[in-house]
């Protein structure tokens, strides 16, 4: 089921951006009096292909990997004398500009879109209410304490902890001052907490910014009974089955799955002695631990899971706009991405975010199936995030982009007539190489996650 979902989620994430970024570029190109040839949503061998009115020729092909729109140019081949005002290269700069600029631009106004619906539909959210604090912590040297409820992180409201993630997320690499505010336990009053950062998590492959301060979420207490197994886990080999209930690792009681997590994270490829519970018998398995992740996020893993606990009522929480307040909301969450993804391209360039941190086309397939086997409202944030990704990056000022024919047409503006050919190759070239070092690099990340 999680393949379909992947599969499809794909397709429609990679299909419905797409052809929002080419309708941009085709809806100005339009209104600016130039002839369209054609509007392909794909690349490869055509599946389908339809004619309208003007003669543009509509395509849907059989590669779902991005799109084209096809103008009229006498850069590409020979136009006719009574077609000439409709060729692209005989528009002025302005126009010119507009046109190329329309489809980063559609990106962003369909994320803007996708937020509004969501703060429409609403969602519920779990209060970000700190579970646990690390003695000898950044959290604990801030004077967090388990029980505190964030409210804000830099003057953002946090109305959930992806919220707070989100926010976190924004100072990795960087040294300051973080400013927390939070509600103590039990009572209606404010205070403000400072986390003192210096060079925090600069680099560092993956990082897990509320684990590096110190703090765990408060989660609801989670019996230790095994509702799913891997095929292929330590648990499976060693004879663990459905509903057996976890007693002891190594002889240490185990009354909650978090302690579970906890020890055997620590013990990658460790043997120890599983005590468990099933039906009247109690029995001791000898399993050896497995590993996963590399570096500082390497653990052991036992190949279990279990059902998730429920949350009190009072730890949930409703958040919705109406149609207006949606409209802000929707807004301010686009260009709040936008500034982090740039942001976050700034730090990968000069050393303060890992380039593993980029994803390719596996990662974004993972994610796509993954948020639409969740939800509407999950799928609609993940589609925002990517939308405003794939306007960003058309909008650098790299030859063969959006961003990189800009910036040839505002030199061009500046100088009264247009950069040389010999120029513009120069440029091209090094443009495609920088794409295709980048979509390599994308590529290994992928691969080393798998």
């Amino acid at each position: 089921m999680s393949a379909l979902y992947m599969f499809f989620g794909t397709l429609v994430a990679l299909g419905v951006l797409v052809t929002f970024h080419e309708f941009g570029h085709f809806w100005v190109a339009r209104r600016c009096g130039v002839k369209v040839l054609r509007f392909s949503v794909g690349f490869g061998t055509p599946l389908v292909r339809w004619h309208d009115r003007q003669g543009t020729e509509f395509v849907v092909a059989a590669i779902p990997l991005g799109g084209y729109v096809k103008m009229l140019d006498e850069r590409e081949g020979d136009v006719p004398f009574e077609q000439l005002d409709q060729s692209f290269n005989r528009k002025s700069v302005r126009q010119r500009i507009a046109i190329v600029a329309a489809g980063p631009i559609a990106n962003f106004l369909l994320a803007a879109l996708f937020f509004w619906f969501i703060a429409l539909l609403g969602s519920q959210q779990v209060r970000p209410i700190i579970g646990q604090v690390e003695p000898d912590s950044m959290a604990s040297a801030a004077g967090l304490r388990a029980g505190e409820e964030i409210l804000a992180v830099d003057g953002e409201t946090t109305p959930g902890w992806s919220a707070v993630n989100l926010q976190l997320v924004r100072r990795l690499g960087e040294s300051g001052i973080v400013q927390v505010q939070v509600r103590e336990p039990d009572s209606s009053l404010v205070s403000e907490r400072q986390l003192v950062l210096r060079d925090w998590l600069r680099g560092v492959d993956e990082p897990e910014p509320l684990t590096s301060l110190g703090i765990t979420p408060w989660r609801p207490p989670v019996d230790p009974v095994v509702n799913e197994l891997d095929p292929e886990g330590p648990a499976q080999k060693a004879g663990v089955r459905l509903g057996d209930r976890l007693l002891a690792l190594d002889d240490r009681k185990l009354d909650e799955w978090q302690q579970v997590i906890d020890w055997v994270r620590t013990r990658p490829e460790k043997q120890v002695i599983l005590q468990l519970q099933r039906g009247e018998q109690t029995l001791e398995l000898p399993i050896t631990l497995g590993v996963r992740g590399e570096g500082k996020a390497r653990g052991g893993y036992l190949g279990v899971g279990v059902k998730g606990g429920e949350w009190p009522a009072q730890m949930l929480h409703e958040v919705s706009f109406g149609p207006l307040d949606g409209v802000a909301e929707s807004l301010r969450r686009t260009w709040g991405m936008t500034v982090l993804t740039l942001d976050s391209l700034k730090k990968m360039l000069f050393g303060e975010l890992s380039v593993k941190n980029l994803s390719g086309p596996i990662t974004i397939a993972k994610v796509a199936g993954a948020s639409a086997q969740s939800g509407v409202v999950d799928f609609l944030n993940f589609l925002a995030y990517l939308s405003i990704s794939l306007g960003v990056l058309n909008l650098l000022p790299i030859p063969v982009l959006d961003g990189g024919h800009l910036l040839f047409y505002l030199a061009e503006w500046v100088r009264g007539r247009p950069l040389s050919e010999r120029v513009q190759g120069w440029g091209i070239q090094i443009g495609i190489s920088l794409v295709l070092g980048v979509m390599l690099l994308a590529l290994v990340n992928d691969l080393s996650r798998l």
